[in-house]
């Protein structure tokens, strides 16, 4: 029966028949239909609604309107309704029911699984009997619904549909989407091609080629270098032509940089059937002669790699972020750097940079910084319009069992239905079809700036790396391993079986690639090019390279151009209503810029910015709740008391004045910052900060500043300007909110990697986050700022400091003191200071003499070896800390100072007992063990 005849059938009999509950989902699909397209619904029906609803098709309250009108009908009686029709259309709604559980649920019976391991699960919702249908309707004509194809088809073509669309080696899960139209577009991307990708013979051979080089790769490494690791990728060959159509296609839309990032199985197959590395480079490696740069190096299968190649509709350049062992955590860091790209391109959709990052299925359900990466996807100051993810889900996690151990849910992908990411479920032994989930996971990001992830499900031939026996602890499936052909070898054959090769051409591709390979020639498929000068793709670190800590810069700034700062700042637009407080704030600082307040840590701070934007430095400032400050000190954004309206006078300072960006982040640690780090390694002119609500809290990204920011110079060869705020101080606070574990980063420190930096004074503040940037040496910079410093009353600064200043590595005694008389030296940084300070001037000890250590890496030796010769009759060198003594500065500092003072004297310590938490949690403790800090350290001896 047609639709209209349907549609003309139960118009006729309305008035004489009743509706059941059964009929609302077909009724729900003909209004839906006649809402979007009201020519695609029969007269008759059209006509109907046009009457329910007065011609206006949309809306809430019309819907609503008509399931009235459906649900009054229903109530009447009925009146010889004939029992074929009435029948019919139940089993329409059963149906529509039908099509829409395999949609939901289809992907739970694909043949997925290469081994045969995991059996596709029985689902009662799948079959005809549950829908109260039976073989005898097989041959029954039924309006299809939404399913894409013909509009109507009998139940046996309908379940043919369904069965290979969704059931055989693509399990699609998409409904957990709320939007309608990317689930239309998912269907009318899906629901055609019935199971059967429609290549033709030069695709095919192709997708056999790159297989033949995935394999060949990996057989001929096995044999050429035994034994030594690689992390293979064999039984997951199919991520090469997989990772090969992403780029084609990519470079089709207008993607002009695809950044990659992935852990270590398989990186070597990608590095060199991808990116197109050298393979005779790779060979150097393995023979422990491809050091590259002079630092301290790292193995191979860590390496990161950048190439230019010429694709068939553009070029393209490609990237493979270097990364540690730690799995999963290169995924922030690559979103960092394709955001960090995307700005360079001018690129706010996310049009021209493509982020694609190769995930292992147990990390990918067990690293929580996942769940923090996919959480970012979408945010104002994180996103990059969508990241293709691929899973290579070798079913075992190095000797555990996904299945039953590494998860608590059916599938290891399922953390990104979070951000209503589509997922595609497809069996690595079925390689046309991985190449087809692949067209759909980069149109859909292109499409909908979303992510999208294709689940690759394979397994892995060898052990975790090659000298391991997995199957010690996993015997039944490397026994189903062990007798499984490789894909390659699957797919020549089913080529041969189909007449679009013979044996003789697979074995030709074979002996050609191990020619090309003894040769050490390049085995890529697309044309390598040379250094791309574009200035839009070029990362130009040229200036930033072999510069001393030791340099110079100038970094005061005329007092006219901070007043033209203020004023531009200050000029807030109209109906602007501030909250009291930040009122008087805002106020405060117009009378600084003045000269006639002292200035505080706040002013100078955003100073500091103005003057960089100013001088065309963006400035990039992430963190929990930064925009304001967790102290209630910065006020980079201010909020409309009238209507919550945003508004950044850093903005504001002048008309062609660089980037300014502050973004309050999501309440995450490990991933931002590794988003920041990412970040700054691809923009050496960008000020690029990372604030921690509390210092304490970095310790939720250690891995990020072990692997990366102390070490990813020395490892990779890999500069980076980050700088991090890490409050920090002794309130009596407790443990949680008074260590930024300074002592963690002094032990980090060597070889020049990074800068650590305590400075108490906003002037300080000031000069050294225009240094940072002025000065060409690019390297991390860590910041211990201060909490209660913030409006301390001798923490000041007069404004000729930010106008003629600089920053001091070591700050002199700042007390009229006969130099000749002093007896004892305290040398100390921080907070610490005003304390002893305080407590000298009260007492009048005027023989002791406070010097600030301002920057303790480097190590300042020069200059307070000058300031300590000031002093000649010094006999008392004493290190002052507020942190216990197995913390802080002490133990990494004391080495650097002892050669100064000579060996005639003994470098003292006055600190707090050895502890091993940060910080007492009781007020009245901290306080007595502040005082005798103080007293201990001013007493006589």
């Amino acid at each position: 029966m047609s639709k209209s005849l349907q549609a003309r059938d139960m118009l006729s009999q309305w008035e004489d028949s009743y509706l059941d509950a059964g009929n609302a989902a077909y009724l729900d699909y003909l209004f839906e239909t006649y809402q979007e397209k009201p020519e695609a619904v029969p007269e008759l029906w059209r006509q109907h609604f046009d009457a329910l609803t007065g011609g206006q098709a949309n809306g809430a309250a019309i819907h609503g309107r008509v399931r009235e009108e459906f649900r009054r009908m229903a109530e009447m009686p009925a009146r010889g309704l004939p029992m074929g029709s009435l029948e019919h259309e139940r089993k329409q709604v059963r149906v529509l029911q039908y099509i829409n559980a395999h949609r939901f649920l289809g992907h739970l019976q694909a043949n997925l699984d290469p081994l045969g391991l995991q059996e596709p699960r029985a689902l009662p919702e799948l079959t005809l009997e549950y829908h109260h249908l039976s073989e005898d309707d097989l041959g029954t004509v039924f309006n299809t619904g939404s399913l894409v194809g013909p509009e109507e088809a009998s139940l046996r073509d309908i379940m043919r549909i369904l069965i290979g669309t969704y059931c055989k080696t693509l399990g699609a899960e998409y409904m957990h989407i709320t939007d309608t139209d990317e689930k239309r577009w998912l269907q009318s991307k899906l629901e055609p091609l019935r199971g059967e990708p429609n290549f033709n013979s030069g695709q095919k051979r192709y997708i056999l080629d790159r297989l033949t080089a995935a394999e060949g790769l990996e057989r001929y490494l096995h044999t050429r270098y035994v034994g030594q690791k690689r992390f293979s990728l064999e039984g997951g060959e199919s991520l090469i032509p997989l990772l090969d159509e992403i780029v084609l296609r990519a470079a089709e839309h207008g993607v002009r940089e695809t950044i990659m990032g992935m852990a270590h199985r398989g990186r070597l197959n990608v590095l060199i059937n991808v990116l197109g590395k050298s393979p005779s480079v790779l060979f150097e490696e393995f023979e422990g002669k491809g050091r590259r740069h002079p630092g301290t190096g790292d193995v191979k299968y860590h390496m990161g790699f950048s190439s230019n190649v010429q694709l068939p509709t553009g070029r393209m350049h490609l990237v493979l972020a270097f990364n540690p062992s730690h799995l999963e955590i290169v995924g922030p860091v690559v979103e960092g750097s394709v955001r960090a790209r995307q700005t360079r391109w001018e690129d706010p959709d996310g049009d021209r940079v493509l982020p694609l990052v190769i995930h292992g299925d147990a990390a990918f359900a067990g690293q929580g910084v996942v769940m923090e990466t996919l959480n970012m996807s979408q945010t104002r100051g994180f996103s990059t319009k969508g990241t293709i993810h691929v899973v290579v889900n070798n079913q075992i996690g190095f000797t555990t069992s996904t299945l039953k151990d590494a998860r608590s849910t059916p599938y290891c992908t399922d953390v990104a239905k979070m951000v209503n990411a589509p997922i595609l479920h497809v069996n690595g032994d079925d390689p046309e079809m991985v190449v087809y989930a692949a067209q759909i996971a980069l149109e859909y990001r292109m499409k909908f700036k979303k992510d999208v992830v294709i689940d690759l499900v394979c397994y892995r031939r060898h052990g975790h790396n090659e000298a391991d026996e997995p199957s010690a602890t996993q015997p039944q499936m490397y026994q189903s391993i062990k007798a499984l052909p490789t894909t390659r070898a699957r797919y020549a054959q089913h080529l041969e079986q189909t007449n679009i090769i013979d044996a003789a051409e697979a074995d030709t591709m074979v002996d050609a690639l191990r020619t090309r390979l003894d040769s050490g020639a390049d085995i890529a498929p697309h044309h390598l090019l040379g250094e791309d000068n574009s200035h839009r793709v070029t990362i130009n670190w040229k200036p930033h390279l072999d510069k001393d800590w030791r340099e110079t810069a100038v970094t005061r700034v005329a007092p006219e151009k901070l007043r033209q700062y203020w004023r531009a700042m200050g000029d807030l637009p109209e109906g602007m209503e501030l909250q009291p407080r930040v009122a008087k704030i805002v106020d405060d600082r117009r009378k600084m810029a003045a000269g006639s307040l002292p200035l505080d840590w706040g002013f100078a701070e955003v100073s500091a910015y103005a003057s960089l934007v100013d001088e065309g430095y963006p400035v990039r400032l992430s963190g929990q709740d930064c925009g304001r400050g967790t102290f209630f000190h910065r006020h980079a954004v201010l909020f409309n008391q009238r209507d919550g309206e945003r508004w950044i006078p850093l903005r504001h300072v002048h008309e062609d004045q660089a980037d300014f960006l502050v973004i309050d982040s999501l309440l995450s640690e490990e991933a931002v910052l590794a988003f920041e780090y990412g970040y700054a390694t691809a923009t050496p002119e960008t000020l690029t900060i990372w604030e921690a609500q509390f210092g304490d809290f970095a310790n939720g990204a250690q891995v990020v500043i072990d692997q990366f920011i102390s070490s990813g110079e020395q490892k990779w060869d890999r500069l980076c300007g980050l700088v991090m705020l890490l409050p920090h101080g002794y309130e009596g606070q407790g443990p949680e909110h008074s260590s930024a574990r300074l002592e963690r980063y002094l032990q980090l420190c060597a070889q020049n990697n990074m800068q650590v930096c305590v400075p108490s004074t906003p002037a300080q503040m000031f000069h050294l986050l225009r240094r940072q940037m002025i000065r060409p040496y690019r390297k991390p910079l860590i910041v211990m700022t201060p909490k209660s410093l913030l409006r301390h009353k001798l923490a000041v600064n007069a404004l000729e400091d930010l106008t003629q200043g600089r920053f001091f590595n070591v700050m002199d005694e700042i007390d009229s003191l006969d130099a000749a008389k002093v007896k004892r030296i305290l040398m100390c940084s921080g907070k610490v200071y005003y304390d002893l300070l305080e407590r000298r001037r009260a007492e009048e000890k005027n023989d002791i003499a406070i010097l600030r250590i301002e920057q303790l890496y480097p190590f300042p030796e020069e200059e307070l070896s000058a300031v300590l010769a000031q002093y000649p009759n010094a006999k008392e060198f004493i290190w002052v800390q507020e942190e216990p003594l197995n913390q802080g500065a002490w133990y990494s500092s004391q080495h650097h100072i002892r050669p100064l003072i000579g060996e005639k004297y003994h470098l003292q310590h006055v600190t707090r007992p050895a502890s091993a938490s940060p910080a007492v949690g009781h007020l009245d403790v901290h306080a007595k063990q502040q005082e005798a800090l103080v007293e201990r350290a001013l007493r006589q001896n």
